[in-house]
């Protein structure tokens, strides 16, 4: 699906012997990547404070030699950072992250004050290396809603690379003009302002 023609668019069972609660607020983290979501302050939630963020990773096809895209969105402007990594594994995605906070430099502490993630392997590593510079919280298994932001991202870019879409093939400058489109949509929930226009703005208050 070419970019030019989205843009014309408007947008055996084991029985146990005890009873359990399958709710996802039953659920605990199974495994313990970094601290959980419920020490996360609460002003992340009210959205009025620049600089919170949520990661993700997108997948085309599931095939282990098929890049994929790791995906952070600020959760108050919406403004969305997508890097094609080669595979959806600890290492790449702390690369990633690792080039982008040294492209950022001493910036990268107010710009990412907190990042919020679910508990996928691909992101065992990222508490450790980004202790001492964002706070780093982890989301109940099963449990969306606690991401919700990124949900909602994605399904714009699933505009263009629908699942089963080899994001090898796909370019970089693609991917650019993917990332392009989604942070220039005019928004309602932004007073119809983009997603670039309210980040730019927040970040050069940030840096005044």
């Amino acid at each position: 699906m070419e970019l030019r023609k989205q843009e014309t668019s408007t947008y055996s069972k084991k029985v146990s012997r005890k009873p359990r609660n399958d709710s996802p607020r039953h659920r605990g983290n199974r495994r313990v990547l970094g601290p959980s979501i419920e020490e996360r302050p609460e002003d992340v939630d009210s959205r009025k404070q620049f600089g919170h963020w949520e990661i993700d990773t997108l997948i085309g096809a599931r095939a282990k030699d098929d890049p994929v895209l790791l995906t952070l969105v600020e959760r108050k402007t919406r403004f969305e950072i997508m890097l094609k990594i080669d595979q959806q594994d600890q290492l790449k995605v702390d690369q990633a992250m690792s080039t982008l906070y040294s492209q950022l430099g001493s910036q990268a502490d107010d710009i990412f004050k907190t990042i919020t993630s679910d508990n996928g392997s691909e992101f065992a590593g990222i508490y450790e290396l980004l202790t001492g510079i964002t706070d780093v919280f982890f989301a109940h298994p099963y449990a969306s809603h606690e991401h919700g932001t990124k949900e909602n991202q994605h399904k714009l870019v699933r505009r263009f690379i629908p699942k089963g879409k080899r994001i090898k093939e796909i370019s970089t400058g693609t991917i650019n003009r993917i990332e392009q489109w989604v942070n220039n949509i005019p928004r309602k929930i932004l007073d119809y302002q983009t997603a670039k226009e309210v980040f730019l703005k927040k970040l050069q208050l940030l840096l005044s």
